[in-house]
């Protein structure tokens, strides 16, 4: 009868989450659930005001005029069906790579209004109206977190696996 202490699978566990690998994906789960909730805070405002949101993206000077409609009204809409995407769990790398992408879009025209000198709000989470009293403190600031989000949107395409999520209830 052999009485020496076996390693057990309890072992094997234990010095995962040490390491941190069990808690990957509900890192998944709050960078989802984060990227959800930024994109449905930004794309309800611009829904239930196009014409702000058609004034903001024409601000920025980058899309040609005949675009510009199609821009306006068509960023609410994407930016919402990415929030429920994210917040549902489905297709969840895809979700993060197209957010991924948006955020790049938005910081190449915050830092292209920046480098012009424009002085005007981004429209991120609609338009308020109201001056800019520090466009150079904003820019920097609306930088820096849509760098954050990348950062986040990145991590989702690379592990997007997560707990409460349709990917995994369909095996996707």
């Amino acid at each position: 009868m052999d009485l020496a202490p076996r390693p057990t699978r309890a072992g094997a566990d234990a010095s995962h989450v040490l390491s941190g690998r069990p808690l990957v994906p509900f890192v998944s789960l709050a960078g989802r659930l984060l990227l959800a909730v930024v994109f449905a805070a930004a794309g309800w405002p611009k829904l239930l005001d196009p014409d702000g949101t058609v004034r903001s993206v024409r601000a920025f000077r980058l899309v040609p005029e005949a675009l510009v409609p199609v821009f306006g009204y068509g960023l609410p809409v994407l930016e919402l069906a990415l929030a429920l995407l994210l917040l549902v769990g489905l297709l969840t790398r895809w979700s993060a790579a197209a957010a991924g992408v948006l955020l790049i879009m938005f910081m190449i025209g915050i830092a292209a209004a920046w480098g012009r000198g424009l002085e005007i709000e981004c429209g991120c989470f609609g338009s308020t109206g109201g001056p800019v009293v520090d466009p150079a403190r904003g820019y920097a600031l609306d930088l820096l977190r849509d760098a954050g989000l990348l950062l986040v949107a990145g991590f989702l395409v690379v592990r997007p696996r997560s707990p409460l999520s349709l990917d995994a209830r369909l095996g996707l």
